[in-house]
């Protein structure tokens, strides 16, 4: 699918960025290799610091610079690695900001994982690969045994309190949910639902 193309007619973040930074093409590799197959393939978060060079490339060559791969590369480091000094980083921002570069809006640009899922789930209607969807299939079968686990083992335990006198309870059922909250975007679901969903509210909520 196109960047100019949306599967729900609303412009996302990343789409946004993409169109106004003319990065034809990103949209394309982005989508290639995260439904690439083997050592070609990158993860959601790899992607996102894919795009986000491309970004600072985009806003570097705009302020009339010339940088070289190398030259994004460690640009981005010393941008967002949590183990550069401060010193570093603060001699990086004052470079950039005498090359014309506003270092604080690139911040602002930068997108998270949730942002690039969303862009290649809902922008292009990519899907993941299919090792992914196993390892989200076997992840949720594995809680459906344990969930089941805990619910045999509640049963008996209190069935046998309950035959000892030593609690009282009439006819009963146990029911085991497990509910996943995320505290950056504040949505709840049950577990198995988020899984379905392929994750929480995240993505929607890097939308401008």
């Amino acid at each position: 699918m196109s960047d100019s193309a949306s599967t729900n007619g609303r412009r996302g973040k990343v789409a946004r960025l993409i169109e106004e930074h003319s990065l034809e093409g990103v949209g394309d590799r982005l989508e290639r290799r995260w439904t690439a197959d083997g050592d070609e393939r990158l993860s959601l978060r790899d992607l996102a610091g894919v795009f986000n060079r491309e970004l600072l490339r985009a806003a570097m060559s705009e302020a009339g610079m010339q940088p070289l791969d190398g030259d994004v590369e460690n640009v981005y480091r010393l941008l967002t690695d949590e183990e550069v000094s401060g010193a570093d980083q603060t001699r990086t921002e004052r470079r950039l900001d005498r090359e014309g570069v506003d270092v604080d809006q690139i911040r602002q640009e930068f997108v998270t994982y949730q942002a690039i899922r969303t862009y290649l789930k809902q922008h292009r209607g990519a899907s993941y690969d299919p090792e992914t969807g196993d390892q989200v299939e076997s992840g949720k079968e594995h809680i459906q045994r344990l969930r089941g686990r805990v619910r045999t083992v509640t049963d008996s335990k209190l069935s046998q309190l309950r035959q000892t006198d030593e609690i009282e309870l009439g006819s009963f059922r146990t029911l085991v949910q497990v509910n996943v909250l995320c505290e950056d975007c504040g949505t709840q679901y049950d577990v198995e639902t988020l899984l379905d969903k392929g994750g929480c509210d995240c993505g929607d909520s890097e939308r401008p």
